[in-house]
């Protein structure tokens, strides 16, 4: 298992999410706007795939967890290191550790049923995330997602992707599945500048260009912790409206302490 070293680029500069915004995350003292951490999991996606190939990206787990920003521009290293049957992973940028995680290749694991969560349409007016949106049990849809060749060859290139195996076999790219914890999440309740904190992921099956592609959610948890107010999505990401692709643990701080005081 080798580093990965990759340059980052902040993906998210024109989003809704001020927190990516250069000008927006000095206010609240960041050195600049922060790259997207479902980026920065699609970095740490590079070891594992390079080692087991296409069926971890079938079968495979991983969790990560963002402690410091990384920033556009700078370079992010990946350090993988065995752990019994799977890898840690540490992420470093500017000589700063800036996430964690591990990746592991389990059994094959039965997705759950679909009935477990039920198609939900996205309101059309967006209420404020508060602890009233967000209850625990709410139950949140998006409008499908079209992951056509354009959309596959630009979330590449962003990303300065090395492996071959996306491009050969047309696979949607892991990160591009992580993602739906934010859409899903931003479809139903209109945020401020908001951080994604971490995630845990399972994978059951690969998506292919040319999908429509969903997240499922179930607010699992809402509470506040040192002055931030974080909520828990229990998502479930579909391909055509059928095929599970991934189930994911999605944490996020909706409210940042910084965003609340300046307010």
């Amino acid at each position: 298992m080798q580093t990965y070293r990759v340059e980052a680029y902040n993906t998210a500069q024109e989003s809704e999410n001020k927190i990516h915004d250069d000008a927006v995350a000095k206010r609240f003292g960041f050195t600049g706007g922060l790259v997207p951490g479902v980026d920065v999991y699609a970095y740490m996606t590079q070891p594992p795939v390079a080692r087991w190939g296409r069926a971890w990206l079938e079968r495979g787990t991983a969790e990560c967890r963002f402690g410091r920003p990384v920033y556009d521009g700078t370079f992010a290293e990946i350090v993988p290191t065995a752990d019994g049957d799977g890898m840690t992973l540490q992420v470093t940028s500017e000589g700063l550790d800036c996430a964690t995680g591990r990746a592991d290749f389990p059994a094959a694991e039965a997705a759950p049923p679909l009935s477990a969560f039920p198609e939900h349409a996205p309101p059309a007016d967006r209420p404020p995330a508060s602890e009233a949106s967000l209850p625990v049990g709410a139950q949140f849809g998006m409008a499908p997602l079209l992951y056509d060749d354009d959309m596959a060859a630009k979330y590449l290139r962003d990303l300065r992707e090395t492996l071959p195996l996306y491009a050969a076999e047309k696979i949607i790219h892991p990160g591009l599945i992580l993602r739906m914890g934010n859409w899903v999440l931003a479809a139903n309740v209109k945020l401020g500048p908001w951080i994604h904190v971490g995630s845990a992921v399972r994978h059951f099956a690969t998506g292919s260009v040319g999908d429509t592609i969903e997240g499922r959610a179930i607010v699992a948890a809402n509470y506040t912790h040192k002055g931030h107010k974080f909520v828990e999505l229990d998502v479930l990401v579909l391909a055509n409206g059928c095929k599970p692709l991934a189930r994911i643990r999605h944490t996020a701080i909706y409210l940042p302490r910084q965003v609340a005081e300046a307010a």
